[in-house]
């Protein structure tokens, strides 16, 4: 903790917010990965759609989930790139134009 500020989102919230921070914490895997295809096919599992605010509570409490987890298994999560692009020849290609 750096300046007295702490970037874990949970450990943000005041008393008042104490369920929610219960609640954040008592998600389970299962409950995460029925969060997350709820959000991903916007539907619940008994087939009722999601509301514009339960999708928003759901993303929120996936991202609040995801940070106890390895970053590698997050939603969205790219690894970086191994071998470049391209050749790593330094000259140019030249064009060869057809008529």
């Amino acid at each position: 903790m750096a300046n007295g500020t702490n970037n874990d989102p949970i450990e943000n919230f005041s008393e008042t917010d104490m369920d929610l921070k219960q609640l954040l914490n008592s998600i389970t895997p299962d409950i995460y990965s029925r969060l997350k295809l709820g959000v991903e096919i916007g539907k619940w599992p008994d087939g009722k759609s999601l509301t514009s605010e339960q999708k928003e509570l759901c993303m929120q409490a996936i991202i609040a989930y995801e940070q106890g987890i390895p970053e590698d298994q997050r939603t969205g999560y790219v690894p970086p790139k191994t071998t470049p692009c391209g050749p790593e020849s330094v000259e140019p290609q030249l064009l060869a134009w057809k008529n």
